[in-house]
């Protein structure tokens, strides 16, 4: 059994990558390239790793393989960044149990997403939820802002975390700006906010965000270390032309989709494809990256690597 690191909520801070989960075409976990995925993430200096979210594909985990998950990244970081696991279930009991479970595997804090489902419990009892599972459980609690349907507002967000003290934080994933400033703004002083709005991570920075854990950190981890750098040094033309770069890589891995579909998670992979890692596959029924999104995945990334 894993001990738990000596990390603090005030060490979650920086460029935190959610590590792609690669499945082979039995659609069983890769554990090697996973584990080269971690190491690839240290050598970029990344402040620490998330493993299954949602670009980790924690949906698609079940208990034992999202805990095997989080024991291998703890191995392979060997106290040197923290650990954050993702939890994304539809129940106050399970994600009690998948946190106990993160906690022994050493996670040093905990990404739990709004149960989710169609029955998006009212404000007081997601709120109560949120309790429940910190009341259980060891470890910090940031709160997964992310599903559309079940959506929690900025006063909600904050009056979680000053009633619920388990709770340091918010990763908010919104394409709107404003709700994440709004959070910034507000936010109970000592909390964590992070970033998972890809496509403005110059912009999530320079209002002060605590850190982000998003995607476009995946595929691009060391033009992400780069670009919060520049932006702590107030280097903010070096910023802006990476933020220009990883913007096209954003747009890149969006490309050639349905309305509505979204495969983030398989082209996030076929970025790590293409920097000398085995991404691997994403578990069905995720299509994997298409002919036209490898192609402008491939073009986005030659800039940033």
């Amino acid at each position: 059994m894993a001990s738990t690191p000596a990390f603090a909520a005030a060490d979650l801070a920086g460029i935190i990558p959610p590590i792609a989960t690669p499945f082979n075409a039995k659609g069983t976990i890769d554990e090697r390239a996973f584990r080269a995925q971690v190491k690839f993430m240290l050598d970029a200096g990344v402040h620490g790793v998330a493993v299954g979210g949602s670009t980790g594909e924690g949906h698609a985990l079940d208990g034992d393989e999202a805990t095997r998950l989080v024991k291998i990244a703890v191995e392979t970081v060997d106290g040197r960044i923290p650990v954050v696991a993702g939890i994304i279930v539809n129940s106050t009991r399970e994600a009690i149990l998948r946190g106990q479970a993160a906690e022994k595997a050493g996670a040093a804090a905990l990404q739990i997403t709004p149960v989710h489902y169609v029955f998006r419990p009212d404000d007081a009892h997601m709120e109560a939820h949120f309790q429940t599972v910190a009341e259980a459980c060891k470890a910090p609690i940031v709160i997964y802002n992310v599903v559309p349907w079940s959506y929690l507002s900025p006063e909600l967000l904050i009056r979680i975390m000053r009633r619920v003290p388990g709770v340091v934080g918010v990763k908010q994933s919104a394409g709107d700006l404003k709700l994440f400033a709004d959070l910034m703004q507000a936010a109970p002083r000592g909390s964590r906010i992070f970033s998972a709005v890809d496509a403005l991570m110059y912009s999530s920075f320079q209002l002060g965000a605590h850190g982000a854990i998003a995607a476009i950190l995946t595929a691009a981890p060391h033009a992400s270390v780069a670009l919060w750098d520049a932006v702590k040094a107030g280097d903010h033309k070096t910023a802006l032309a990476l933020h220009g770069r990883l913007l096209k890589l954003w747009n890149a891995m969006h490309a050639d989709m349905e309305p509505g579909s979204n495969n983030l998670p398989a082209a996030t992979k076929h970025a790590l494809t293409l920097q000398g890692l085995k991404g691997g596959l994403p578990r069905a029924p995720m299509p994997p990256a298409s002919p036209r999104q490898c192609r402008k995945i491939e073009a986005a990334l030659k800039p940033l690597v």
